[in-house]
Formats: structure tokens, C-alpha cells, sequence
């Protein structure tokens, strides 16, 4: 655990538009904001460093620097990917998550998604801005199959949500224990699935899972869903699937370059739901973050055990 300091501490914050207000730390802790420019420069006099810009990679590039660094990083983001660097993870550093935040939020988006599918939504919206009346056969979601990768509390929350749908769910994890299924049998359940959900973190072992071989072990009436990190998912891969009709369709909530630009082919594959990594962000979600920071702080400042603690070696915080 990190070791809070006598004097006052220094808690550094690496900004986003708008930044979070900590106005419970006043005459408990300096509070001191950087961009990623000053980032460096500021790191060796911070105990705590807040990464609210959660889509900034200023951590990886400005931690090896010279001088030394704060004991404990905290990220306003499930992923951790975009901070960890070599150097980070073999420090004695304390790194925490905003694990609990985005759980359910998430689970309803996934859920959202499925319904629209099954239903054919986003088509019927086309067929009204052209006034066109065509008589269309939707699909059933309850009975359906759905397998969610990993186990994680987003991947549960989405479990739990789907099954309440009337969906038989799967959930595949990075070890096998009861009622989660271990990597081995990801093949066998996706090649039975009617949906199949990404939403593991990204790591080593994780990064292009979803690749021409997984794609198209499916079935052609499956469809595929990424609210995990975008580099799990093999783009071109995914947009031969859909233009060959491997699979019947997919939405990506996150995606490998964010934003995604203008003139970027993906915005024209047919059959691909976009959103610009949204789906755990609902009304008041900023506030929710900053409030788990400041509790952390408390437990920090006290001495106690934090929680949300990542393994910087696995790259996400180990189940229970």
C-alpha cells in the first residue's frame, strides 16, 4: 500500500474538460492540475496522480521520466491499458480503477443494442426519414443464446441483464471456475451464439481475440458486440465478416482509433452500429467519478487498504 506522506499531499490531476470537482479535498490535499504537456514536469513533486483524462496515453510517455512518483495512480476509467507502461508496472506504484462505476450502464447499452437488432431498429428509422412504409418480421430475443467475454463485474452486469431478457448466457473468463467457462471453450460457445459481447480488458492475451478465425467460427445469424476495448477486434477482419455475410451484424462501442474519423471506411460498413464510446456514460457519470475518488482518497489518507486495486501485471483488478 502506498505510504501517505506527513505534510500536506500533492494530488495531481491530468485534466479533462470538465474537471472533476474535489472540492471535498479543500485543507486536506493540494489539489494541482496539469495537461499532458506539463505532465513530466510535474509527476516528481505528486503524491497521488488522478488521471482524469482517461483517453490520454501522457502516463506511458512521462512515467520513465527522471525523479521520483507518486505512490498512487488513480484512473477515472474501467481500462487501464492507455497507463500502464514497463515502467509503471514493475514500480512499487498503487494503481486503482473506477471499477463499479460503468457495471450497469453498460449492461443496459448491451442490452439496447441487442433489442435494436433483433428488431431491426436502426432500419426502421431509415425506412421513416424516406417515408417508406414496409412491413418487416423481427426477431426474438428471449430463447436466443448469448456468450459474454470475460468475467469481469461489466461482463456479470451483462450476464445478469441478458438472462433477464429471457437470453441463455455464457460467460467466458481468463480461468474456469463455477458457472464461468475458462478460454478453452470460447470456440464451442461462440459457435452456438446468437451474441456474442467483448468486454474484457486489454491485454496481451486479449489484444485481436476477435480476429478472421474467431469470426468466422460463428454462425451466420450471429451478431457482435464490442464495449470492451477497441484493439480486441481485428477491424478488417470485422468488416470482411459483415460484407461476406459471415455474421449478421455488429456494433462497436469502442474502436481502435477514437475518435474515429470523418473519412473512415467503418463508417460505411453495412450491417455496423457505431458509437463514440458511450455506453457506460450516462447523466451525471462524471460527478459519480469523482465522488469514488474522493472516497479513495479518504481511505488512502487514513491508511486503510484501497480498493479497486489493479494487478499491473494481469491488467485489470482481480475477481473475488
Amino acid at each position: 500500500m502506498a505510504v501517505v506522506p506527513a505534510a500536506l499531499p500533492t494530488v495531481l490531476v491530468l485534466d479533462s474538460d470538465p474537471p472533476p470537482r474535489l472540492g471535498r479535498l479543500t485543507g486536506r490535499a493540494r489539489v494541482l492540475h496539469t495537461d499532458e504537456a506539463s505532465l513530466a514536469e510535474r509527476l516528481p513533486g505528486a503524491d497521488v496522480l488522478l488521471v482524469w483524462d482517461f483517453t490520454s496515453h501522457a502516463v506511458r510517455a512521462a512515467w520513465p521520466g527522471e525523479g521520483p512518483r507518486p505512490g498512487w495512480v488513480h484512473t477515472a476509467s474501467a481500462g487501464v491499458d492507455h497507463l500502464l507502461c514497463p515502467e509503471l508496472a514493475a514500480s512499487d506504484t498503487v494503481v486503482t480503477n473506477a471499477r463499479g462505476i460503468f457495471d450497469e450502464p453498460i449492461a443496459e447499452y448491451v442490452a439496447a443494442l441487442v433489442l435494436a437488432m433483433a428488431k431491426d431498429l436502426p432500419r426502421s428509422w431509415e425506412l421513416q426519414q424516406r417515408g417508406e412504409w414496409r412491413h418487416r418480421e423481427g426477431g426474438r430475443v428471449s430463447g436466443t443464446r448469448a456468450v459474454v467475454v470475460r468475467s469481469g463485474p461489466i461482463g456479470r452486469a451483462i450476464a445478469r441483464t441478458l438472462k433477464a431478457l429471457g437470453v441463455t448466457t455464457a460467460v467466458v473468463g481468463r480461468v474456469p471456475r463455477t458457472g464461468i467457462h475458462g478460454p478453452q471453450d470460447l470456440d464451442r460457445l461462440l459457435a452456438r451464439a446468437d451474441w456474442v459481447i467483448a468486454a474484457a480488458p486489454l491485454t496481451e492475451q486479449t489484444h485481436g481475440m476477435f480476429d478472421t478465425r474467431r469470426f468466422g467460427v460463428m454462425q451466420p445469424s450471429a451478431r457482435f458486440v464490442n464495449v470492451g476495448r477497441g484493439p480486441l477486434v481485428v477491424e478488417d477482419a470485422l468488416v470482411r465478416a459483415l460484407e461476406r455475410r459471415w455474421i449478421a451484424g455488429a456494433a462497436l462501442d469502442v474502436l481502435t482509433t477514437e475518435p474515429l474519423p470523418a473519412d473512415s471506411p467503418l463508417w460505411q460498413v453495412p450491417g455496423l452500429l457505431i458509437s463514440p464510446h458511450m455506453s457506460g456514460d450516462t447523466v451525471g457519470w462524471r460527478d459519480e467519478l469523482g465522488a469514488q475518488f474522493v472516497e479513495l482518497f479518504e481511505r488512502w489518507a487514513a491508511g486503510r487498504p484501497l480498493r479497486n486495486v489493479v494487478d499491473k501485471q494481469r491488467g485489470y483488478v482481480p475477481g473475488h
